[in-house]
């Protein structure tokens, strides 16, 4: 080989070791800082909700209502009629509405003054809480048909704890909280309240404790669920204040409670119990229902026949829709489907159906003296905190 051409292949291949050094530093460099660096953090894990023990777990904790989506029917209830159970106050009956024919099929004859009607907590029973009459007459949902009454006494309405472990009976003039076996209805523990009229209620996201309404003391009750006991007590701040219903916010941070006389809302931090603000809604505020995505609930404002629509991302009312041809919207419930509202009218021996898209009646049914806390049945949910349905 020619010297200057062997000179050059000696300085190529000098280069050529010297390239594939730098290039085996280079990696050995890169791993070195690789494994040097901090790894990158996992997103957090959701911290399960420490639930009354015994309760279904919580699905979501950003949406205590998360089981109700439309139609999403549990086994037990999947092969039930869809029908609206309505309780005459007045009349000891209660009326059977198919939803899809807005036609009475049946009235069932109950107790002295029925209330409500309830869904138990593992839905296979309807319970109509006959207040002077003293009972509870049993209802097969798949059937229809009324079972033998069950002697309790002053049952104004009924509510169950979200384990199952006990039913709740709302004694309104024996001034008393009544724990009692949800099956059966044997008294368990008696709890003495100091406020008149405990009425209506709602639980905790964690289940660990319920709201009360005193609606004829102006007065709101913290209960301790696991410890049957009321652990606090406050008088809402307006003169003559009547609460009603109780309703719990989709992510669980606060409570809304009707009041008829203050025609409004209290917004109330449960987990603090300090006082509440009210939020106006309109004359003689009663009923509150929370609509199948979570986003809206249907207040009903039984002095003026309209239907205040709150909006829980917005955090304001958003719409209100007059009944025509007057009307005193009271209790009732959402259809399976979250396409109807159904409300029975009190002081108008009817019962209404309105669309929750356009707010339109589609139906005004009559039906007997005094209609109350009417049931729509079956709805989505795993179980039943009782009232005229509240499911998670």
């Amino acid at each position: 080989m020619h010297r200057n051409a062997l000179k050059s292949a000696l300085l190529a291949g000098a280069v050529l070791t010297a390239l594939a050094a730098c290039g085996t530093q280079t990696r050995d460099e890169a791993a070195e800082s690789r494994s040097t660096q901090a790894p990158v953090p996992s997103p957090p894990r959701k911290k399960p909700v420490q639930g009354l023990p015994g309760m279904p777990p919580v699905l979501d904790p950003k949406d205590v209502y998360a089981a109700d989506r439309p139609n999403q029917l549990s086994p037990v209830v999947k092969d039930f009629p869809s029908r609206v159970y309505v309780p005459n106050t007045e009349s000891d009956t209660v009326s059977v509405i198919d939803p899809k024919t807005y036609e009475i099929i049946e009235t069932i004859a109950v107790g002295r003054q029925p209330q409500h009607v309830v869904p138990s907590w593992d839905m296979k029973t309807l319970w109509v809480n006959n207040n002077r009459g003293h009972t509870l007459t049993p209802i097969n949902p798949k059937t229809g048909k009324a079972g033998k009454p069950v002697e309790v006494h002053d049952p104004y309405n009924l509510y169950f704890t979200p384990n199952g472990k006990y039913a709740v009976v709302m004694a309104s003039l024996d001034r008393e909280l009544v724990f009692r076996d949800p099956h059966t209805m044997k008294q368990i523990k008696t709890e003495p309240v100091t406020c008149y009229g405990v009425n209506h209620a709602d639980f905790s996201l964690d289940g660990r404790y319920f709201i009360v309404s005193c609606e004829f003391s102006g007065e709101l009750l913290k209960v301790d669920t696991e410890k049957m006991k009321v652990v606090g007590q406050q008088k809402l701040p307006f003169d003559g204040a009547m609460p009603q219903d109780v309703k719990l916010s989709p992510d669980g941070k606060k409570f809304y409670i009707a009041d008829m006389m203050a025609n409004g809302m209290w917004v109330l931090d449960g987990d603090k119990f300090t006082e509440p603000k009210l939020l106006p809604t309109g004359k003689g505020c009663h009923g509150l229902y929370v609509s199948r995505d979570s986003r809206e609930m249907y207040v009903s404002n039984r002095g003026e026949g309209t239907v205040s629509v709150f909006d829980f991302t917005r955090n304001k009312l958003t719409k209100k829709w007059h009944l025509p041809d007057g009307a005193s919207p009271d209790m009732g419930g959402v259809s399976a489907d979250g396409k109807v509202l159904w409300l029975s009218g009190r002081y108008d021996a009817e019962v209404y159906a309105i669309d929750t898209r356009t707010g339109n009646q589609l139906a005004r049914i009559p039906v007997g003296s005094g209609p109350h806390g009417l049931a729509v049945y079956p709805q989505p949910g795993r179980y039943s905190l009782g009232h005229t349905g509240i499911f998670r």
